[in-house]
């Protein structure tokens, strides 16, 4: 199994009536790097990262609810609660002004908190968050029907033998992973369950489609509040962006986002954290280094 370089802490945090786990790195002193991770993931698989990283940094990575080691609802998940909970750790944190770094699902939350409270943000950093589909209203009796539809039947996840199982079924799905990492990614996915082997480590309901329709404009007007510099980093292979077409053209996400840098990651696909850490790590790096002052972090 992967070996860190820069060793872990852990905490437990209470944000809005839920225990959440977050992930350290770095001094413990100084505004921390905020890393939101993808859906399914967990904060401490950035650990590759910031393994890679020249500079020391300070780093910050919460479990959303439901995800990892922190607490469940065991109800549907809505996404202004993580926007919520993004706003309670900054508070407990005492950091007036965050440098936000999301994968994913955890990108674009850091993109809507970026242009609702653009004040609190100094710079962002978005691994393939930049949104999803256009929808439409002649949508919405379909959603609203497969909703109600699946709440009858309760989702669950697949219980695997051994964290190896799982880890082989990871790298197949992700086959620019290597080994040690697909099995340290395992280990952290996964919990055991009743009558031996391991589950996802994250609550199922996560699975339930959501019933209230993704509005691009509604994303779309939130990010052109945005003050800070932001970087978007896109895998070379990920098929995310030629799924939303001219949404996510340069031309197009460049007269949403005022002050946008784009980074291309060689031989990755969205999981460029997992399969390509150091060049990821290398190009926020720069990013950093040419917006942040040296005593931010």
């Amino acid at each position: 199994m992967y070996e860190p370089v820069r060793p872990p802490r852990y905490e437990r945090r209470r944000l809005r009536d839920l225990d959440h786990h977050l992930t350290r790195w770095g001094p413990a002193s100084g505004s921390p790097l905020v890393y939101l991770h993808g859906f399914l993931d967990v904060g401490e698989t950035f650990q590759f990262v910031v393994d890679q990283f020249a500079r020391d940094w300070p780093i910050l990575a919460p479990d959303w609810r439901g995800f990892g080691r922190s607490d469940s609802t065991g109800r549907p998940y809505w996404f202004p609660d993580y926007l919520a909970d993004l706003d309670a750790l900054l508070d407990s944190e005492n950091c007036e002004r965050a440098t936000l770094i999301g994968h994913s699902m955890g990108g674009n939350v850091a993109g809507l908190y970026a242009g609702i409270r653009p004040e609190r943000v100094a710079a962002l950093i978005t691994l393939e968050g930049i949104g999803l589909s256009r929808t439409t209203p002649g949508d919405a009796p379909g959603r609203y029907r497969s909703w109600l539809d699946e709440l009858k039947t309760p989702p669950r996840f697949s219980d695997y033998r051994s964290v190896e199982e799982f880890a082989q079924r990871f790298q197949r799905n992700n086959p620019r992973v290597p080994a040690d990492r697909a099995t340290f990614v395992a280990a952290r996915w996964t919990r055991p369950v009743s009558g031996g082997g391991v589950g996802i480590s994250a609550d199922p309901s996560h699975r339930l489609v959501n019933p209230v329709l993704y509005r691009r404009e509604e994303a779309e007007a939130c990010w052109s509040r945005i003050e800070a510099p932001t970087l978007l980093v896109l895998g070379e292979h990920s098929p995310f962006p030629a799924r939303l077409g001219a949404d996510a053209s340069e031309a197009q996400l460049r007269r949403v986002i005022r002050s946008l840098d784009i980074a291309t990651i060689a031989g990755a696909g969205h999981m460029m954290h997992h399969e390509q850490p150091e060049a990821v790590a290398g190009v926020i790096e720069v990013f950093l280094e040419r917006h942040l002052p040296r005593s931010g972090g």
